[in-house]
């Protein structure tokens, strides 16, 4: 081919500016979409996958259990007792008042025993975690909001 008949766009040092099409859709009233920023991965793992969450459930869980079992585990004694040792509910113990019926008054000192040892364990073990998880977040939270 002669120099005559070739483009002034075809030498390799001219190469035309390619315009690839958006790979969004764009429409008069929509402003461009923004630059993407390189963002840097949090210092900790997503809350989500976060160690602190299943020391907070093993924590509630363990409170959950200690205060139902108090409580429900002395009512079952006591029903076992009434079932299979009714003479030993009847012995009097002074003044009329029989072992059952002491048995069975103390049953509420005994739940607010469970409802104590709920509480304090709440206050304890189980808010501060869950304290730390929620200032945890937040600052996760505020931290996206900046970006």
């Amino acid at each position: 081919m002669s120099d005559a008949f070739r483009s002034p766009y075809s030498s390799p040092e001219h190469v035309p500016p390619h315009h690839s099409p958006p790979s969004y859709p764009t429409y008069p009233w929509q402003p461009p979409p923004a630059e993407q920023v390189r963002r840097r991965p949090p210092s900790h793992p997503p809350l989500g996958h976060h160690s602190d969450l299943r020391v907070l459930r093993t924590a509630y869980r363990w409170q959950r259990r200690v205060a139902t079992l108090t409580a429900l585990g002395y009512f079952t004694l006591f029903l076992i007792l009434s079932a299979f040792a009714p003479s030993f509910m009847t012995t009097e113990v002074s003044g009329g008042l029989t072992t059952g019926l002491l048995l069975g008054l103390l049953q509420v000192p005994v739940a607010c025993l469970a409802i104590g040892v709920y509480e304090y364990t709440a206050r304890h073990t189980v808010d501060p975690i869950a304290d730390r998880i929620r200032r945890q977040a937040s600052l996760d939270a505020r931290q996206e909001t900046m970006r």
